[in-house]
């Protein structure tokens, strides 16, 4: 498909394209969405002014359009993310101030070449998952108003969705960074805790928040993601976890995706034949489907609200909740309030809790990869909210309170549609620093939902959806195998235990020897570069992540090490190779093109 030059941009291709034009400026292009932004809809706080936009504009004025991955590209954020000079309410009037610098994560965003058109409505103090506990007004549903839109980032996953900017930031502890996008038809990358720089965002709890990105697909969303990340060196780390290979999955075998065993999802709206649909999806991919018991989860998610967590929230608010606790949301202010029957032996208590659970959970992974859930397991009215703010809030948790706690990666996707036209989504979670692996992995789903966009439902073109950019991965190598390692030999657990990725089966270049080195146990068989009569040997390629090179390496006996290999294709890969001095009198076997090869013709009679 191909997209009109005359139709909005939407995606960040779209504005790559508009952009690439003879005489294209951001001024001119960035008009008619200024215009676009009315000052009746509830899912803005606050427009930038006329003075605020003609400053940024002024900074790309003669910038190198290819040094700045954004350039002149529209976004907004949640408005507990400062923008120096405006206000940051966080959805409450008397709580506002002034910022006096910009959020880690806007500085990243106007360095790379972005333009902040205005900043979103919340769910108060970031406190919600329905975007309805605002005093600027309810967010409704960009479907249908009579439903919630989800929140606490509900103004920006609905800017998103509706087409007004390509991307927009919102911040996530209990799934404020997926809900959104679950209800919108959007994409809500939620990186894992303590991947994002946080200075300069108000936190709802300090030790769990994480901001999250929304977007139209996953290729937008992964490129802005890996132009903010990067925690400060200043900044406290409440979560560790390093980051994961870009891929999920063994070195062989199927992908495992795990799926709730007994699923909780609304069938009056639809929602359960929409799952029923997503693991038909699975099972199209040929994964290996994996039923998981969730009740170690939901025992975890219970603690966010239940436990000490809910303690945390006052951290940012205790002042005004002292002085002023009429001005909060009443709702809001209940949930707050609650966690003052907390006390420092129920926080100890809570901790020990969590890490219990952790431990419980841990083999969960040893045998899935990832683990595919609904968004949410129900889309509730706006009035089902208004006589029941609590109870329908706290069902909208069910998949993702327990995220963050644990210091999981998640990636909210489209999947479908229900019959009276709601979206439906679905996330996949994965260990911690896995946010690579999974935006490949959503690359892949979109594709194979194939879904329109947003709100606007434009079917994407090729370019909307190809990745051009991913969020941190762990460096790796790869390395070629000839012998006791390829798949099915003694030695080849040694990559699996390693997490190494199959890459591919090839031959090397035609100039190689292949031996059998006599009297080593398990048989390996040597390869030597040769000047002349070399044959080309067949070989498996492994991705190996490299912090686990070092643990390998003094796996390798003598007369065997690690150098370069030459591929058939001309790449140079590191690979086995053997020392001449114990060739010697060995078996030279290349005329059977590999070790398999010559291993079955010793079977044969």
């Amino acid at each position: 498909m191909t997209v009109s030059l005359d139709e909005p941009p939407l995606t960040l291709a779209d504005w790559r394209r508009r952009y690439a034009q003879a005489g294209s400026t951001p001024r001119e292009l960035l008009s008619p969405v200024l215009a676009s932004l009315r000052d009746d809809d509830p899912a803005w706080i606050l427009r930038c002014d006329a003075a605020f936009i003609e400053a940024q504009l002024a900074r790309l004025e003669g910038a190198d359009r290819e040094a700045l991955p954004l350039f002149g590209v529209p976004f907004a954020v949640k408005d507990n993310i400062d923008v120096a000079g405006l206000p940051t309410t966080a959805a409450c009037p008397a709580f506002a101030y002034r910022a006096a610098r910009h959020a880690t994560v806007v500085q990243r965003l106007m360095d790379a070449g972005a333009v902040l058109v205005g900043k979103t409505n919340l769910d108060q103090f970031a406190t919600g998952l329905v975007g309805t506990r605002s005093p600027y007004g309810e967010v409704p549903n960009s479907f249908d108003p009579a439903y919630v839109s989800g929140g606490s980032s509900s103004g920006s996953a609905s800017v998103v969705a509706r087409g007004l900017v390509p991307f927009a930031l919102g911040t996530d502890t209990a799934g404020s960074g997926r809900v959104p996008a679950g209800f919108n038809n959007i994409v809500g990358l939620k990186p894992t805790p303590g991947a994002m720089p946080m200075t300069g965002v108000l936190p709802a709890c300090r030790t769990l928040d994480v901001v999250s990105v929304f977007a139209l697909t996953v290729a937008d969303a992964a490129l802005v993601t890996a132009l903010i990340e990067g925690r400060q060196p200043c900044e406290p780390a409440f979560h560790r976890a390093e980051p994961r290979p870009a891929w999920l999955g063994r070195s062989q075998g199927p992908l495992r995706i795990g799926v709730p065993a007994l699923p909780t999802v609304d069938q009056g709206i639809g929602y359960a034949e929409c799952f029923d649909a997503a693991l038909a999806q699975l099972r199209a991919w040929e994964v290996e489907v994996v039923p998981v018991e969730m009740a170690p989860l939901h025992v975890v998610a219970q603690l966010l609200y239940e436990g000490p967590w809910v303690a945390e929230r006052q951290a940012a608010v205790r002042s005004l909740l002292d002085t002023a606790p009429q001005s909060m949301d009443p709702t809001v202010r209940q949930v707050i309030e609650a966690g003052r029957g907390q006390d420092a032996v129920t926080a100890f208590e809570g901790r020990y809790a969590l890490e219990t659970l952790r431990q419980q959970i841990a083999p969960m992974w040893d045998t899935i990869d990832a683990l595919m859930v609904p968004t949410a397991p129900t889309c509730p009215t706006r009035a089902a909210v208004a006589e029941a703010p609590i109870a329908r809030n706290s069902e909208l948790g069910r998949y993702t309170n327990f995220v963050n706690l644990l210091g999981l990666a998640a990636l909210a996707l489209p999947s479908g549609f229900t019959p009276a036209g709601l979206p439906f989504g679905i996330t996949f979670i994965a260990p911690g620093g896995s946010d690579a692996a999974l935006a490949r992995l959503g690359a892949r789903w979109e594709a194979a939902r194939g879904l329109p966009l947003g709100r606007m439902q434009r079917q994407p073109t090729g370019d909307d959806r190809a990745i051009t950019r991913l969020p941190r991965a762990a460096s790796t190598l790869q390395l070629a195998v000839v012998g006791a390692h390829l798949q099915g030999m003694p030695l080849h657990g040694q990559l699996v235990e390693r997490g190494c990725r199959f890459v591919e089966r090839t031959r090397t270049a035609p100039s190689y020897r292949l031996y059998a080195l006599p009297e080593t146990k398990p048989p390996k068989p040597g390869l030597a570069r040769v000047a002349d009569a070399g044959q080309a040997i067949e070989v498996e390629v492994y991705e190996m992540p490299s912090d686990q090179l070092g643990s390998f390496l003094a796996l390798i006996p003598p007369p065997l090490g690690l150098g370069s290999v030459q591929l058939a294709d001309g790449r140079w890969v590191h690979g086995f190779i053997c020392e001449p001095l114990a060739l010697a009198g060995a078996e030279d076997i290349s005329a059977h093109g590999g070790w398999r090869a010559w291993l079955a013709s010793r079977r044969t009679p």
